[in-house]
């Protein structure tokens, strides 16, 4: 009679056990399947367009304050954190072509280090926004600016004047006025490409959610700084 007590309990552990395994498992799959919910929901959100010029001047006048909340909007949705040394060296600017919608950008030098000659940057795009087309020549001092790019959020339209020209480029603003840069790639995230020639003309737009972008370079001296549009300044 013991024995079989003790083999009857036996079964009666097992039975437990089976059921406890079972009832993990369908809570692990329950939890799994939630995350796949929570993680499709986030991919099919996408970020646009929340301000406009009306937004960015009043009496003619940029609006940085107001700028830099359309950024941290930006932020806000790429749960990108907005640190104090951003609040504190964080810029953005129309390029003095008034036409922030379109022809603008934020950012941050990370670090810019004339001994050491090197640079660290992150760009800061809205949806549709274009850095002006520009080149990098070298001055007293200091070589021509090399750089390199990741897109860390959204994409952009990557444009050089080296290459055959690509079909179905976005409109750039009238504002802004002709390119030279006529070929372009789209640069999604994790993507890194680098300026194909010294010297060349280039830029960056983004696509319609926006996009955040790292950039390492050279040393930066403004002075080296070349646009197609002899209006654009910083």
């Amino acid at each position: 009679m013991k024995t079989k007590f003790i083999f009857k309990g036996c079964l009666a552990v097992m039975a437990l056990s089976t059921l406890g395994i079972s009832c993990t498992g369908n809570a692990q799959k329950s939890e799994k399947a939630e995350q796949c919910n929570n993680s499709e929901i986030t991919e099919t959100m996408k970020y646009s367009k929340k301000f406009t010029n009306a937004d960015f001047y009043k009496d003619g006048e940029f609006q940085q304050e107001v700028a830099i909340e359309a950024m941290k909007d930006m932020f806000k949705f790429y749960n990108v954190p907005f640190t104090d040394l951003m609040a504190k060296d964080m810029w953005v600017t129309d390029f003095g072509l008034g036409d922030f919608e379109n022809v603008g950008m934020g950012g941050i030098f990370w670090v810019n280090d004339p001994e050491y000659k090197y640079f660290a940057h992150a760009i800061y795009l809205l949806p549709g926004q274009m850095i002006p087309e520009h080149a990098h020549v070298a001055i007293e001092g200091f070589p021509a600016k090399h750089e390199s790019w990741m897109v860390n959020h959204g994409w952009v339209y990557n444009f050089s004047e080296i290459g055959e020209e690509t079909l179905n480029a976005p409109k750039v603003s009238p504002v802004h006025g002709p390119i030279k840069s006529k070929n372009f790639v789209v640069q999604n995230v994790g993507d890194v490409l680098r300026l194909k020639e010294l010297g060349t003309f280039h830029f960056m737009m983004a696509g319609p959610e926006g996009a955040i972008v790292d950039e390492w370079a050279c040393y930066h001296d403004n002075n080296g700084l070349r646009f197609t549009n002899k209006k654009a300044k910083l």
